[in-house]
């Protein structure tokens, strides 16, 4: 196997036919991988009736243009279809080790069509795609499921769904060697729905680059890492250390998103976590950083095997419903692992009900948890969702779908976009964020551009840094003019072209140390391809203009692309106490936005535009 070309499979669950389809150079240069190798089918084969339950729905994996490389963060892979929870594009990504092994075993992408008759998996080894029975996994959780996996297969890897997944809870999650998650859009259930239980494939080695001299000069321009404060602090404490941060700046979300400041912030940090269940520190392929967590112990005897909590479930289960116990939020991250679900829209969509009960809409007994602060009913609530059981089955919907059938005003407290539950970064602290949850093709996601605090400062690393896409002046954390939206377009490019090669943002600036006008001599060494940076923000660009595509197919609008009512009152607490984003203030920045991205005033990519990035085809 090498870089550069592509392969992805075909596989009918119904007719268990699978066939191979070889992608030239000139492809997998203008698409790269993962969105690269589902849009362009997902755009031609989804319609807008398609059912994302049914078995018309296409369910894609897809591995990173640089899965394989012997380089840190360069692991991620994502899974793809029309989403149970938006009814638009569905993407989730993660890292581990999955990738990678699928690269290795000389395929690409896997792309299922139809729903297999009973439960299957996907055994993938030397180029070649098996569908096994799956009867006996079927029903089990996470951990025994990948348990009967490797007694039958060695030392392998997989990506699998719980009980949340087979029941086709709309926020099911994939879950990777139970340590690593595709959490968001409800990629588990559509997998559930097609009766696949898990895929599977050798552990991975490593792919020799093209250039093997630039491969170890690269390798060299990381190799300080350790010197800079947000990278090393990443594998000291993992991300769950930002909690005491974003609190004391005041853009904690508690309670439903009506605070900014938790008092039980200090009881649910990272650093706690790590003097008191820290057992060790994971990684993925290749990655020095090992940010991963593993926890265990506690009065709720938290199960190690299932890792432990990043930043998002930490505040998702722990500040956002009122808990500030460390054991329910490490048990409670436990628990999604171990059913398949996404701790952000869990955690959200029981804050959701956790206000009703306040507000009086829904009673404790109707509830099964008492309002802000019930640890132990948030932990019930959880297996409840996962299982479909009582009020379960009706937060198994997701918020947007549980408000509307309780309705009684419920619709004010519902903190999503596009139908997808927020992440945990508090927009009215930090406003060029609140651009990316509206635009987001997938809903509300905190990961389509640096975070304005980044390139706030003068003298940092990563405004330096930034300073090679043509931002040039640090800019207001709470400011939503030109300057901001132009470096915010920027910069999605950028980050969108990690959605296809597969790149961490833990790794790669401005996140992280790995400098921005470097990236594409890395991927030259990987590739020989004599490629630059506008070239790769190119393949970014594409693959979000695809997406806007596939979207505006399925029925989704500009008038989508807005945040909650919420975010448009002032904080009531905190540093940013008083500030909000004000109605004119967003709606000038999103049409600005429109028009810098090369789409008309209805947010629809104009003709031009795509013939600029050659999708013409979908013109």
């Amino acid at each position: 196997m090498s870089f550069g070309k592509a392969k992805r499979a075909w596989i009918n669950l119904k007719s268990k036919e699978v066939s191979m389809e070889h992608l030239d150079e000139k492809y997998t240069r203008k698409w790269g991988g993962m969105r690269g190798l589902a849009l362009p089918i997902m755009l031609k084969e989804i319609e807008k009736d398609t059912d994302p339950l049914g078995p018309l729905n296409l369910l894609i994996v897809a591995a990173g243009l640089l899965n394989g490389l012997g380089f840190h963060g360069t692991c991620r892979y994502g899974i793809y279809a029309k989403s149970p929870l938006t009814g638009g594009f569905g993407g989730s990504d993660a890292g581990g080790y999955f990738g990678p092994a699928l690269r290795a075993q000389g395929v690409d992408a896997l792309v299922f069509k139809e729903r297999a008759e009973k439960p299957v998996y996907i055994w993938i080894e030397d180029e070649k795609v098996e569908i096994k029975d799956a009867t006996d996994l079927w029903g089990l959780e996470t951990g025994p499921a990948l348990e009967k996996l490797r007694e039958k297969h060695g030392k392998v890897t997989a990506i699998l769904i719980g009980p949340a997944g087979e029941n086709q809870v709309r926020f099911a999650c994939v879950i990777n060697d139970l340590h690593h998650v595709n959490g968001r859009t409800g990629m588990g259930a559509v997998m559930g729905s097609k009766n696949i239980k898990a895929i599977v494939a050798p552990y991975p080695k490593a792919i020799p680059p093209k250039d093997p001299v630039l491969h170890q000069e690269m390798i060299k321009v990381f190799s300080n890492w350790k010197d800079d404060p947000l990278s090393f602090g990443l594998h000291v404490h993992g991300t769950a250390g930002g909690v005491t941060r974003l609190n004391q700046d005041g853009i904690l979300p508690t309670m439903n998103f009506q605070q900014g400041t938790f008092e039980g912030a200090s009881s649910i940090d990272g650093k706690l976590m790590t003097e008191t269940l820290l057992k060790e520190r994971l990684g993925c392929f290749a990655c020095a950083v090992r940010c991963k967590r593993v926890v265990g112990g506690g009065k709720y005897d938290t199960d190690p095997n299932y890792g432990g909590p990043e930043y998002e479930t930490m505040a998702a289960l722990g500040s956002l419903c009122g808990v500030d116990d460390l054991d329910a939020v490490t048990k409670g991250h436990e628990l999604c692992n171990r059913f398949g679900l996404d701790t952000i829209s869990a955690g959200m969509t029981i804050a959701w009900l956790m206000e009703c009960v306040e507000k009086g809409i829904m009673t404790k007994d109707e509830a099964i948890v008492s309002g802000f602060g019930d640890a132990q009913g948030m932990l019930k609530l959880l297996e409840k969702i996962a299982r479909r059981e009582g009020i379960g089955d009706l937060l198994a919907e997701g918020s947007k779908r549980a408000s509307a059938k309780v309705g009684k005003g419920s619709e004010k407290f519902l903190m999503t976009v596009k139908g997808q539950e927020l992440p945990m970064h508090e927009p009215r602290g930090k406003k060029g964020v609140a651009i990316g949850y509206a635009l987001s093709p997938t809903g509300a996601d905190h990961m389509q551009f640096a975070h304005d605090p980044l390139f706030a400062s003068p003298d940092s690393r990563p405004m330096k840094d930034i300073m090679a896409l043509g931002i040039l002046e640090p800019l207001p954390v709470t400011y939503l003019g030109p300057e901001k939206i132009r470096a915010i377009t920027y910069l999605w490019y950028f980050w969108a072209a990690f959605n296809h090669l597969g790149c961490c943002y833990f790794v790669f600036s401005p996140r992280s140390y790995f400098p921005i006008h470097r990236l594409h001599s890395l991927v030259e060494a990987a590739t020989g391809w004599n490629i630059t940076l506008w070239e790769l923000m190119k393949m970014g660009e594409r693959g979000l203009n695809a997406a806007r595509l596939f979207n505006l197919k399925m029925g989704l609008t500009s008038g989508d692309d807005v945040i909650p009512e919420r975010l448009h009152t002032p904080l009531p607490d905190g540093a940013f106490k008083g500030s909000t984003i004000g109605k004119d203030e967003f709606k000038d920045a999103v049409a600005l936005c429109y028009s810098m991205m090369g789409w008309d005033g209805q947010g629809i990519p104009k003709r031009e535009k795509l013939a600029e990035l050659g999708l013409e085809e979908f013109i």
